[in-house]
């Protein structure tokens, strides 16, 4: 972004406060909800084309799996020391007890996640070489809504463990966790609570958003809901602006990839340029902003302060390979 947009960079954050912040994170608790996901990665060496198909031979040579979607949300809000419960839908598979697994090794109680026996825990499989180049991606999913009993079980969960959150954060993958009737649920208890909710978006959804106190969707998401086409500081800030009334929430925060972000909030709007200095893979980045924003407000921070810390902690994530946290030690030092 250029002086020519006519914008101007969001104030700056005092590393004193900063500081003040991270430490005011680890006692607040966040309550997560939305699309858990596992992510699987196989990783192998590329050396030929299969002379079966035009396609490239990986040979394998290691695979792990972490937290995906709002399970990710869920394990960095937890890595910058946030008491985080996380609300979702697991199938009855192999893939429900390795996800629970994962939760629990990171200090995230998995006893609120809801079994529903007729969809699968939704997972992807990145196919990736060494240079971390994904080669194809698998995905097992159910997209279809979740039927009124699983809506209810998860408005019963968010009511159990909503009392002390002092942040809201909704994950929305469209995999059928955020129903119109859970969203409604959501908004009136983050009203009732008078505490902030923010909601990674999807296009489809965004009607079913209003009331929330930010968005944060990526440049695509928000050019496709605004119907604003986005090379320009003005133009985010008018696809911000935009949404925001469309969608009737307070605010918005548009990720640009490498060319930063952009709020707006009420009198608030401004951009900041891209804190990564090298990019190695942008898996999972969206869920590292939404978590270190609800982390950030949560704790008492105005949505500047908010912002910066998101972008740092985005420009720290986006240097590793797959999906990735960041945690309250490596914020501390970006300060």
């Amino acid at each position: 972004m250029t002086s020519s947009d006519e914008a101007a960079e969001l104030p700056p954050l005092d590393r004193g406060r900063g500081l003040a912040l991270l430490a005011a994170a680890q006692d607040v608790h966040l309550v997560v909800l939305g699309d858990v996901m596992l992510d699987h990665f196989m990783v192998g060496r590329v050396s030929r084309v299969s002379p079966e198909a035009p396609v490239p031979i990986v040979e394998f040579e290691r695979e792990f799996r972490v937290p995906g979607g709002a399970a990710n949300v869920a394990a960095n809000a937890r890595a910058l020391g946030a008491r985080v419960t996380l609300i979702g839908v697991v199938g009855d598979d192999e893939a429900a007890p390795a996800v629970r697994g994962l939760l629990e090794a990171r200090g995230i109680a998995a006893s609120t996640l809801i079994t529903d026996p007729s969809r699968p825990t939704t997972r992807k499989t990145r196919l990736a070489t060494t240079r971390n180049q994904q080669v194809a991606r698998v995905d097992v999913e159910h997209v279809g809504d979740v039927d009124d009993r699983i809506e209810t079980a998860l408005a019963d969960a968010l009511d159990a463990a909503a009392g002390s959150a002092r942040a809201l954060v909704v994950s929305d993958y469209l995999k059928g966790v955020v129903t119109a009737r859970v969203m409604t649920r959501v908004v009136a208890t983050a009203q009732r609570l008078n505490v902030p909710l923010l909601v990674d978006p999807k296009v489809p959804h965004i009607g079913r958003y209003a009331g929330a106190t930010l968005l944060t969707p990526n440049h695509h998401e928000a050019e496709a809901a605004s119907g604003v086409r986005i090379r320009t500081a003005a133009d985010a800030r008018r696809a911000a602006r935009t949404l925001a009334e469309q969608a009737r929430v307070d605010g918005v925060l548009i990720t640009w990839g490498e060319h930063g972000l952009w709020l707006s909030y009420g009198a608030v709007e401004g951009y900041l340029p891209a804190a990564a200095r090298e990019v190695a893979d942008v898996t999972g980045a969206g869920d590292t902003v939404a978590a270190t924003m609800g982390v950030a407000l949560a704790a008492g921070a105005t949505p500047a302060e908010a912002a910066r810390l998101a972008n740092e902690a985005a420009g720290v994530v986006v240097t590793r390979f797959g999906t990735a946290v960041v945690t309250a030690a490596e914020l501390r030092a970006r300060l």
